[in-house]
C-alpha cells in the first residue's frame, strides 16, 4: 500500500517524504538551505517578514481604535527601529528596497510602507493646538532610543540627531520646566556627544548610564502628564 506524507523537521530545516510505509529507501530529504551562510539569509527574511507584518496589524488596530495612543506609538517606534535593523540584514542586489522585497513575497502591508517611509508614528493632532503632538513624539523618540541603546547601536551619528529633536520637542511643551530632568539630562548627553566625532561610539558604561538617564527621563515625564 502506498501512503504520501510530509514530515516538516524544523530544528534541522528538513522535509521528508514518506512514499511508501513499507519501503524506507524512498525516503527523500530535501534541505532549505545547503550552508550557514544560506540559512542566515533565510533567518534575515524571516525576521523582516515578521516585523513588517506585525507593523502593518499594529496600524490596523490603531485605525480600528484598538489600541491606546500611547501604547501604540510605543509599539510602532520599537517596529520601525527593529525594521531599519532587520532591512540592513536583507538589503542587496536582490532587495534594494523594502517595496522589492514586499512584492517578492506578496506582502499586502501599505499602511506599514506609509508608516516605514515617514520613519515615525501616526502621531495624535486634535484641534485645540499641539500639545498631544509633542507628547506623543516625546514618548516615540525616548523609546526609539533607548531600543537602539539595547541594540548595540552607539555611533554619535546614530544617536545625535534623535536626542536633538527629544530636546526640541521638549522645548516646544510649555508644560514643561526648564529644570524639568529629562531637559537637564538630555542637554548633558547632547554636550557629551557634541565633543565626538561621527564614527566614535559611546562605551558600554556610557550607553548603560544613557539608557538609564532616558528611563528616568521617561518616567518623569509620565509622572507630570498625570
Amino acid at each position: 500500500m502506498l501512503l504520501i506524507f510530509l514530515l516538516v523537521n524544523k530544528k534541522q530545516n528538513i522535509f521528508v517524504c514518506l512514499l511508501s510505509e513499507s519501503r524506507p529507501e524512498l525516503y527523500e530529504e530535501i534541505k532549505l538551505y545547503r550552508n550557514a551562510r544560506e540559512r542566515e539569509k533565510h533567518d534575515n527574511m524571516a525576521e523582516l517578514y515578521a516585523v513588517v507584518s506585525t507593523l502593518q496589524h499594529l496600524e490596523k488596530a490603531y485605525m480600528r481604535d484598538c489600541v491606546r495612543a500611547q501604547e501604540y506609538t510605543a509599539a510602532c517606534s520599537r517596529l520601525l527601529v527593529q525594521y531599519r535593523v532587520a532591512f540592513k540584514q536583507v538589503q542587496g542586489d536582490e532587495f534594494p528596497t523594502i517595496e522589492s522585497f514586499v512584492s517578492k513575497f506578496r506582502l499586502d502591508c501599505p499602511a506599514a510602507l506609509e508608516r516605514i517611509r515617514e520613519n515615525k508614528p501616526n502621531l495624535i493632532k486634535d484641534d485645540k493646538g499641539n500639545t498631544n503632538k509633542y507628547i506623543a513624539e516625546i514618548v516615540s523618540l525616548f523609546i526609539t532610543l533607548m531600543d537602539k541603546l539595547r541594540l548595540d547601536l552607539r555611533a554619535m551619528d546614530m544617536i545625535q540627531p534623535e536626542l536633538r529633536e527629544l530636546k526640541d520637542a521638549m522645548d516646544c511643551l510649555t508644560m514643561l520646566p526648564e529644570d524639568f530632568i529629562g531637559k537637564i539630562k538630555v542637554h548633558e548627553w547632547l554636550e557629551t556627544l557634541s565633543a565626538m566625532s561621527a564614527s566614535d561610539e559611546l562605551s558600554e558604561a556610557q550607553a548603560r548610564q544613557l539608557v538609564f538617564d532616558l528611563e528616568t527621563s521617561l518616567g518623569a515625564f509620565n509622572k507630570t502628564l498625570h
